[in-house]
């Protein structure tokens, strides 16, 4: 499967009840190819309104965050969610919608092959490293799962209401920054 047939499946998906609320699927955005993916765990109010993933607030500082190392999604990174639809009043992805949609991220990690996969807060850490992975804890470090290397760091929304985050992430980056100069 190519990414434009996975784009047509995805955009009449209703493997799950979040279709029925969604407003536009939010896919994904950045480079292809690319070393660097970054996965959320599913879109807000903003990218439900305009099909983009991380373009609220929280965007806007992940952007900036990524550009202080030289990363950006529209040279060198792909940005995309575990889940594909905006659960109602931004709650967290229910288990059942989370492994309704895993299938579909498992196919654009296929297609995309990073080398690095960058778990963007706890709920995308425990569904894509372990159950029990600590973002506060194990931020910043590499997992070697398959063919892959994961990683986690703080979600930027958390960062926005907690900026003592702020350094951490920015080591987070810089460090994969540099994994991603070694490939």
């Amino acid at each position: 499967m190519n990414f434009d047939n996975l784009k047509n499946k995805l955009s009449s998906c209703a493997d799950c009840p979040l279709c029925d609320t969604r407003t536009n699927i939010v896919i994904g955005e950045g480079v292809l190819p690319t070393n660097l993916l970054l996965i959320g765990e599913a879109p807000g109010k903003n990218e439900d309104e305009q099909g983009r993933p991380f373009i609220g607030r929280s965007g806007k500082l992940l952007d900036e965050m990524l550009a202080e190392v030289g990363l950006s999604r529209d040279v060198n990174v792909y940005i995309t969610n575990i889940c594909k639809c905006r659960p109602p009043d931004n709650r967290d992805p229910k288990p059942s919608e989370r492994r309704a949609c895993l299938k579909h991220l498992e196919k654009q990690i296929d297609i995309i092959q990073p080398k690095i996969i960058v778990c963007v807060g706890r709920i995308a850490a425990q569904v894509l490293i372990d159950k029990a992975f600590s973002v506060t804890k194990q931020h910043g470090e590499f997992i070697v799962k398959g063919e892959y290397i994961y990683t986690a760091t703080f979600h930027p929304a958390s960062v926005l209401r907690n900026k003592h985050q702020r350094p951490l992430v920015m080591q987070d980056f810089e460090k994969i920054k540099n994994a991603l100069d070694l490939y």
